[in-house]
């Protein structure tokens, strides 16, 4: 009998260019394939056409569609693809890359270990949030508590260390039904990925409880922009703002309230008014076949549950309160103490194995990778300076519109950038003017809280901005709830509104 199928490649009776294709970006579509290899072949053409600026402004687009696409293909690929073509042909240097890289290294850092940590963490976290999501059945209250939680929780530890919280409760939930709808026992093992076993009776349910985990999600994750703008260690750039300015944490809380606290009350009733009218993919309910397995395995859980066990969940709790009251107090860099969460956690649990300590690490680093090809991309805005034009402009304005301006262009660059660099690059010129006496203190705070507000609250309207939202949507959480790019675009939209404009009134009655 002739070889078929994949012995037809072992046996080389595969054309080359066909190797060639299946092998580049693997099982991405073909489209998507043609796509990248168009972007890649056209780019050295339109610089020496269209010069540097305009063929920066599209290698960032370009970095955005694939961000955009990344459930057909993860970004780091082609992302770094194209970064490496914009260093290529001269458009960014290595060394800025490392310089960007070296500036969030407290970033790197975190992801590296603090989502590690947190993976260390996940019984007491699913203990605890499985009780919360069977003890409260009114969908509105437990979505204004995901989001309230998540909201309160950022304001003192990083959005990402939030966000990874998330992705482990949520996987967990998701986990759980997906093994029974499946028709295997709690215990047993499986592929959370493949529905080829998921039974008929189970499908439809499993599609409404996909929609009822993303809409938590979603809201958990604008939760951290809430809360994440109010303080100076809530978000990485409140930090470089904080300071800039010579703010501390009290003084930081205090100069944002005006804003961040009207903000936090219409982010609120944002939530609540998408789940009472069920708009913009908001209001799908636990379906009750799906709360009774939940049900029964917490009870078995409860039941079976060991006095190692139990240890554990005590131990973890104490581990948790060691966390908050680290980052709260501030004791040490968000990534160290992620590093100490991981070795007291294993430690005091009786995690020693290499392979369990490694699994730990999967999460965290493709998504670290990425992030280190995002400066690549940053790199280039700064090195072709394509946010400078925009800034001088904005300087040229009465001070009386300055910080409404700054507010706008904060946000709508954020949302297409990574707003830490755009608030970096913001700073860094408004410090500049503020030496220069082109503007005098008070203008100087004025604008820092526009750069902090504007960087944070806009953003949330895409998945680029925000560091938390583009690791929710990169997490292996995202394809199992189907939450694309576009669907958060999509689900965010009304939150992006609604955050905006009364951001912008705030910053407009600060004058």
């Amino acid at each position: 009998m002739a070889p078929h199928g994949p012995l037809l490649e072992a046996h080389g009776a595969v054309p080359f260019h066909l190797a060639v294709s299946r092998s580049f970006l693997g099982g991405a579509p073909d489209w998507y394939k043609l796509t990248i290899l168009g972007f890649l072949v056209l780019n050295p053409a339109l610089l020496a056409t269209l010069g540097p600026t305009l063929s920066a402004w599209l290698i960032v687009l370009e970095f955005i569609f694939t961000l955009a696409m990344a459930l057909k293909c993860y970004p780091l690929q082609p992302g770094g693809l194209l970064a490496l073509e914009a260093i290529v042909l001269g458009l960014a240097s290595p060394i800025t890359v490392f310089e960007e890289a070296e500036a969030a290294f407290d970033v790197i850092l975190l992801l590296i270990f603090m989502v590690a940590g947190i993976f260390f963490l996940k019984d007491l976290l699913l203990f605890t949030f499985t009780k919360i999501l069977l003890g409260v059945r009114s969908k509105a209250l437990l979505s204004l508590m995901f989001c309230g939680a998540a909201a309160f929780l950022s304001a003192f530890l990083d959005a990402l260390t939030v966000t990874a919280v998330v992705i482990t409760v949520m996987h967990g939930f998701y986990a759980v039904y997906h093994r029974v709808a499946s028709g295997l026992q709690l215990d047993e093992g499986h592929d959370v990925r493949a529905d080829s076993e998921v039974q008929p009776l189970h499908r439809e349910d499993l599609v409404r409880f996909r929609a009822f985990l993303r809409s938590l999600a979603m809201h958990a994750a604008v939760g951290t922009a809430l809360g994440g703008v109010t303080t100076v260690v809530g978000e990485p750039q409140n930090l470089l703002i904080g300071t800039a300015a010579g703010w501390e944490f009290v003084e930081f809380f205090v100069r944002m309230a005006p804003v961040s606290l009207p903000v936090f009350v219409a982010g609120f009733i944002t939530c609540a008014l998408l789940e009472r009218f069920r708009i913009f993919g908001y209001g799908a309910r636990l379906p009750d076949p799906v709360r009774a397995v939940l049900d029964d395995f917490e009870r078995q859980e409860s039941w079976n549950r060991s006095p190692r066990e139990t240890v554990t969940l005590a131990t973890q709790a104490l581990v948790i309160g060691f966390l908050i009251a680290s980052l709260a107090f501030q004791l040490a860099k968000v990534g160290i103490v992620g590093l100490a969460v991981i070795v007291l956690a294993t430690a005091l649990t009786g995690v020693t194995e290499e392979r369990r300590l490694g699994h730990a690490f999967k999460e965290a680093l493709p998504f670290t990778a990425l992030l280190v090809v995002f400066f690549g991309i940053v790199a280039v805005i700064e090195e072709q300076h394509l946010f400078e034009p925009i800034i001088e402009w904005a300087l040229t304005l009465p001070e009386t519109l300055q910080p409404t301006v700054f507010f706008l262009a904060n946000g709508v660059l954020s949302a297409i950038s990574d707003n830490v660099f755009v608030a970096t690059v913001y700073m860094g010129e408004v410090e500049a003017a503020l030496q220069a006496g082109t503007i005098d203190r008070a203008q100087f705070d004025l604008l820092a809280i526009a750069i902090n507000t504007g960087t944070n609250l806009p953003s949330v309207a895409t998945p680029n901005g925000q560091a938390a939202f583009l690791f929710l949507l990169t997490s292996t959480l995202a394809p199992l709830l189907r939450l694309s790019y576009v669907r958060m675009v999509f689900m965010a939209f009304p939150y992006a509104v609604m955050m905006t404009i009364t951001g912008l009134l705030a910053v407009m009655h600060l004058l």
